[in-house]
């Protein structure tokens, strides 16, 4: 039998061709909005979708669906629970992105630590005597991780053992083993008091949105940076904007935005201790290949009736 594919955005080929090669049909949506994909996805058996809102109505019309892979991590753009009552598999990559972000994350915490974009700006504009403003040493320094997923555990890896750092976790459900490089707790708060730089990394869910506000901001220490390239909507901007203006924490380096595409009028933008960047954490072309390639394995595993080795539901 011949299945379907629906690709709601261009992919990588390695990711096409492993479709093709395994006998599917694929089929290029010509917009994504939700319309359209309703009409497209009438003949389809599974959609790989990257951005594209994947909502109840856009599924009921698929009457042949049965499984919908994710080009990434985040599910948040697939309403799970409606798939989950129409019997349709959802599927994503969580392990294709995972070097990608903790490498980009780290940087962003050099940045923040080493003040490179304040030099680097400052000196192009002929102030010289910059350099005596003064960074700071990442050794000997805790790094906070909100979230303890595989990308935060990566992080973990690489700030201790790459940059002799002391780490701290939130995860709401610890289990009896700590995890190595990580010092584990359930209280938040904890993990906020005493962290130099607090990284998130949790999915956007009803528990996450705005999990970081002016409560939470104001429990860091005033030297300590915040750095999200989770997603937007878990950081309360306006909380964070007025954190930063007061001086309540020393900086913030933000990849993520609530409603994805920033104002240019965003007034995080014109903060000097303040890196901002267009989602793109997860942007190398080996992570574009395997978050490509994995989901359409995931969809071949569904529709050759096995369990795929990414569920979502």
């Amino acid at each position: 039998m011949s299945y379907k594919v629906l690709i709601t955005e261009n992919i990588y080929e390695e990711g096409k061709e492993y479709l093709r090669s395994h006998g599917y049909e694929l089929k290029m949506a010509s917009d994504i909005s939700e319309n359209v994909l309703v009409e497209e996805v009438k003949d389809c058996d599974a959609i790989l979708v990257r951005m594209a809102n994947i909502t109840e109505k856009i599924m009921k019309s698929g009457t042949k669906l049965k499984v919908i892979s994710k080009f990434g991590v985040g599910v948040d753009n697939i309403d799970v629970e409606a798939a989950s009552s129409l019997g349709i598999r959802v599927t994503n990559s969580p392990e294709s992105n995972k070097n990608s972000v903790a490498e980009y994350t780290m940087g962003l915490i050099l940045l923040l630590a080493k003040r490179l974009l304040i030099y680097d700006r400052e000196l192009r504009d002929g102030n010289f005597q910059i350099r005596k403003s003064f960074g700071m040493d990442l050794e000997g320094k805790t790094l906070g991780i909100i979230g303890v997923g595989s990308i935060g555990e990566l992080v973990a890896l690489k700030a201790s053992k790459g940059f002799g750092m002391k780490v701290i976790g939130f995860k709401r459900n610890i289990a009896a083993n700590q995890i190595d490089n990580i010092k584990l707790t359930g209280d938040l708060d904890y993990v906020l008091k005493n962290s130099d730089f607090v990284s998130l990394h949790v999915p956007l869910t009803e528990k996450t949105k705005g999990m970081i506000g002016k409560r939470e901001l104001s429990i860091m220490k005033p030297k300590a940076f915040l750095i999200n390239t989770a997603r937007g909507e878990v950081v309360d901007e306006d909380a964070l904007l007025e954190a930063l203006l007061q001086n309540k924490i020393a900086g913030a380096a933000i990849d993520v935005f609530k409603g994805e595409e920033p104002s240019k009028d965003n007034p995080l933008f014109k903060l000097e201790n303040v890196i901002v960047t267009p989602h793109t954490a997860a942007h190398t072309e080996e992570a574009g290949i395997r978050m490509s390639l994995h989901p359409a394995i995931g969809i071949d595993e569904v529709l050759s009736g096995r369990e795929p080795s990414w569920p979502v539901n």
